[in-house]
């Protein structure tokens, strides 16, 4: 140091808060439709938002595999054998970490955004009984997401509204209100029968179960209508579009 020269140090700390931001506070009302392609389709009553699945398990699948056979193929007890247990277990990690990861920056952008979410109450173990969707439902992480929304909105004094599993979201014409009888899986696009307004089936499902939500906390939090089967019969047309032999009613 030069004598008679005083020296300022500074020292500047940046610290990250999971969940208190108090900067950002959005008040939208959002409904949320969860999905395999699509992750997350969020209606906030004016436009859609898509957010596509990473496909976490996916990524690192053949990876995955061919740690896994080496590992089958060692003898059991050896150090061999040890070592591949422990890559084959740092390879779920990865997949784990990244799930979180992406579970946890969604929740947190739509948190921000929002001051009531509105989901569906999923029966998810339910869901992944089915052989050929089960390892896409167990590595989509729902449940995890829907816990962070929970947990994150409770943060800022904001609502999570679960509507029930059996709520018609996806063949509820979310213009007119008229509900099909049938809607298969691989129909992604429909016209209603009543109104004639045509339907994206993903983006419909997200705004009605934004309007269902927006119901129940209206009624005090009562229970969500459910759909009353009538004697009116759905076909599969063609082309992908689902129409009515003879006209319903909503009930």
């Amino acid at each position: 140091m030069v004598p008679g020269v005083s020296v300022l140090c500074f020292a500047s700390i940046l610290l990250e808060t999971e969940g208190i931001s108090g900067l950002v506070s959005g008040d939208k009302t959002i409904g949320i439709d969860l999905g395999l392609k699509d992750f997350a389709i969020v209606h906030d009553g004016n436009k859609v938002t898509k957010h596509s699945n990473p496909k976490h398990l996916k990524r690192h699948e053949k990876n995955l595999a061919r740690k896994q056979k080496k590992f089958a193929r060692k003898v059991k007890g050896s150090n061999s054998r040890n070592k591949y247990r422990k890559l084959v277990a740092k390879v779920h990690e990865r997949v784990s970490n990244s799930r979180q990861d992406f579970l946890h920056k969604l929740s947190r952008k739509l948190v921000d955004e929002s001051q009531i979410i509105i989901v569906e109450n999923l029966n998810v173990k339910g869901m992944v009984r089915n052989r050929k969707l089960s390892k896409s439902i167990s590595d989509v992480g729902w449940g995890m997401f829907v816990n962070f929304l929970d947990y994150k909105l409770k943060q800022k004094d904001g609502q999570l509204v679960e509507i029930g599993r059996f709520f018609p979201s996806s063949k509820t014409c979310s213009y007119c209100g008229h509900i099909l009888d049938e809607l298969t899986l691989d129909i992604r696009e429909w016209d209603c029968p009543m109104c004639n307004t045509h339907h994206d089936r993903d983006d419909n499902a997200a705004l009605n179960i934004r309007n269902e939500g927006i119901r129940i906390l209206s009624m005090d939090g009562g229970n969500p209508v459910l759909a009353v089967p009538r004697q009116s019969k759905t076909n599969k047309p063609k082309g992908g579009k689902a129409s009515v032999n003879e006209a319903g009613s909503l009930h």
